[in-house]
């Protein structure tokens, strides 16, 4: 099957800084692929070759089968949705009035503009002028229009900014319902606490290079971070010390509130064994490198001369 994003060896140059550097992505149908990187990492670029806004100095660069820019261009406008990180609409307008005027542009029936309205919360506030809107209310109402037309490809830039944690993970379940209806999402974010359950994928940049990808169990294997597990019950005193024979466990006491273990991968079920044949201990919780701590320790590898490279 043709991917929906294909970037073979992409490199994109301003000046003498490199904002990508021979980058390799194939992005499949129905997968949420999350974009992940610090400032200058190379994520805005990436977006903006997939839209056609700025063409690859070397490589090639496919989005839903042809170039983002030329004779496809048109095509891909209408399959695809766009939701930047600072949206910017006509003030006077009302909410409705805004995605009336989107539908128009994108050649998309009106009656989207209602549904739409609702599935993002702001039908009580459909007649009210953008300007009264808070930024939150904004960001919803970005989304309304990225979802016009429904989309084959979905790209969200920071979409969760502004949305309190009831919104956010109203957002979320949006993503998923797309990607069961078979629409591809890349989205950028730095709240990464909220992002881990919904996605299938996660491409970490470093100074316009690809510093990982992979599923979590992927990226989990490849960092190989310590697990914690964390152990309570009556473990008075030194008594959690004794009996472990791997020096590479380490142990923090935290009193009455139990012992938390940083624990070696290839040493998880001797850990657990030890744990479960203690008597004293009454609850044990695993805790695997979340994607933050993956993201930080793949960011790592970042060289210094890096950091002044441009997004």
């Amino acid at each position: 099957m043709t991917p929906v994003i294909d970037f073979q060896r992409v490199t994109k140059h301003h000046g003498d800084l490199t904002r990508i550097d021979a980058l390799d992505l194939s992005v499949s149908q129905g997968e949420v692929l999350a974009l992940l990187g610090h400032n200058g990492a190379g994520k805005t670029t990436t977006m903006h070759l997939i839209l056609g806004l700025i063409a690859p100095d070397r490589g090639s660069v496919s989005v839903l089968g042809g170039a983002p820019a030329g004779p496809h261009a048109e095509t891909l406008r209408r399959r695809l949705g766009y939701l930047p990180e600072n949206v910017s609409f006509y003030d006077q307008l009302s909410g409705r009035e805004v995605l009336a005027y989107f539908a128009r542009l994108k050649r998309v029936a009106r009656a989207q503009v209602d549904e739409l309205l609702e599935r993002v919360g702001l039908s009580s506030a459909a007649d009210r002028r953008v300007k009264t809107y808070s930024k939150g209310m904004r960001q919803r109402l970005g989304l309304a229009q990225a979802l016009l037309g429904e989309p084959q490809l979905l790209l969200l830039d920071e979409p969760t900014t502004g949305l309190d944690p009831a919104a956010t993970r109203d957002f979320y379940e949006t993503v998923r319902d797309l990607r069961d209806r078979g629409c591809t999402v890349l989205l950028s974010s730095h709240v990464l606490p909220g992002v881990e359950p919904y996605i299938d994928r996660a491409l970490i940049l470093g100074g316009g290079r690809r510093l990982a990808m992979g599923n979590m169990a992927e990226l989990r294997a490849e960092a190989q971070l310590p697990l914690i597990i964390h152990a309570r019950g009556s473990l008075e005193g030194d008594a959690w010390r004794h009996g472990w024979d791997d020096p590479r466990i380490q142990a923090v006491d935290h009193k009455k509130h139990g012992v938390t273990f940083s624990v070696p991968v290839d040493a998880k079920l001797a850990a657990l064994r030890h744990l479960t044949a203690d008597p004293r201990v009454e609850d044990i919780e695993l805790l695997p490198p979340t994607l933050e701590h993956l993201y930080t320790h793949f960011s790592a590898r970042r060289a210094p001369e890096e950091l002044g490279v441009i997004s």
